[in-house]
């Protein structure tokens, strides 16, 4: 599933080719997403596209309408194309642009979305409640300690939560707890100011490294030029279970945490 970096990648990625465009035309091929394509998305043609922004996993195109809400899911990609491009399997969603050219979703799960907003975006139920961004000024030091205080559930629960802090998908969180040296398992109410303040270090500089190399590859991750990242080559312990640390040699262990994986150093991650 394509992560913050992944997202912001996919977003700067495209903003050179929108940016200041206006929207032609829309060409919706299956509405059925994780929510429905709103029945309104043609209202965007004929608006110019005022500025390209990301909150979240959610690509932000504003218009003076509105504001046009994408989100990848679990295996969307979004492409800058020739808008006359031959269609394939799964591309469900055209934005063609005066330029000529076209945003193009293609999502085999469909559990990415495309809305058109009319209120205010930051107003929104599924932005209202999102906590700040990792890598701005409102993720200060202390916001993951103070958050923290008399929370039970395990630490890497507590950084995927996004009412917490928006974007500490798994992949960071496992890379950022191993970097910050901290046990996954640890209740977060119990982990003290300095390491929390170890972690929110890391999770700025892993976070900020990953967008420099163009996101983590995975499987289902293209940048919108169709060109993979390079991130994955430096993971520490995400999808590494059972192989040695790169640190101890200890073999990292593996486990299950809300159904996801987490893969740690019982060595190195002691705190």
């Amino acid at each position: 599933m394509p992560e913050l970096p992944e997202v912001e990648v996919c977003k700067r990625g495209i903003e050179p080719h929108v940016l200041y465009q206006n929207v032609t035309d829309v060409i919706v091929r299956n509405a059925n997403m994780r929510w429905p394509i709103t029945p309104t998305i043609s209202d965007i043609c004929g608006e110019k596209i005022m500025s390209v922004n990301r909150r979240a996993k959610y690509l932000l195109l504003e218009t003076s309408k509105g504001v046009l809400m994408l989100h990848l899911g679990m295996s969307g990609t979004i492409r800058v194309i020739d808008k006359d491009t031959p269609v394939t399997k799964h591309d469900h969603f055209d934005l063609v642009l005066e330029n000529g050219l076209a945003l193009r979703l293609n999502d085999p799960r469909r559990f990415g979305s495309v809305l058109w907003v009319t209120e205010d975006i930051n107003e929104h139920r599924l932005i209202k409640k999102l906590g700040p961004e990792p890598l701005s000024p409102d993720f200060v030091d202390d916001c993951l300690y103070k958050k923290s205080r008399n929370k039970t559930v395990p630490i890497k629960t507590f950084l995927m939560n996004n009412h917490i802090v928006v974007g500490v998908g798994i992949i960071y969180a496992n890379e950022s707890l191993f970097k910050a040296g901290i046990d996954p398992t640890k209740q977060a109410g119990k982990i003290s100011k300095k390491r929390y303040l170890e972690l929110t270090k890391h999770i700025k500089q892993t976070l900020a490294h990953a967008i420099e190399q163009g996101g983590t590859t995975l499987k289902d991750f293209t940048q919108s030029d169709g060109k993979p990242g390079y991130f994955a080559q430096e993971l520490l312990v995400y999808g590494r279970g059972g192989q040695p640390c790169f640190t101890c040699e200890t073999n990292l262990k593996e486990i299950k945490q809300a159904g996801r994986a987490t893969v740690f150093c019982s060595q190195c991650q002691k705190n």
